[in-house]
């Protein structure tokens, strides 16, 4: 594994802990296990053909990677009852949009003179 993948992955525990610890300090260690348990979204990858591909932007390529599942994410998050759950797929789908981003050849590549 390359160092911005396992990056990307230990980002995936580091920033819900870091949200779990700064917003909700009193019972941060539940809201990050919690938020933590939203990486299963990433079981959507099993449809995938091949189920994994290290260059593949996992946004719009899954499922549950998609804008309408993002939209609907953001609702929850902003819901009491499910907020918890919401704010860790929001965070993730954030998460591999920026890995998607860090993907992506520069713009100018394609530019020629």
């Amino acid at each position: 594994m390359d160092f911005p993948a396992a990056l990307h992955l230990l980002l995936h525990a580091l920033v819900p802990a870091a949200v779990a610890w700064l917003a909700f300090r009193s019972r941060w260690r539940r809201l990050w296990l919690i938020m933590l348990a939203t990486m299963l979204v990433d079981l959507d990858h099993l449809l995938a053909d091949p189920v994994y591909a290290p260059g593949r932007c996992s946004i719009l390529a899954h499922p549950l990677h998609q804008p309408g599942a993002s939209l609907l994410y953001a609702g929850m998050a902003l819901i009491p009852q499910t907020m918890p759950v919401g704010l860790g797929l929001v965070i993730h789908m954030a998460l591999d949009a920026i890995d998607c981003g860090r993907m992506q050849p520069p713009a100018d590549q394609y530019l020629s003179i």
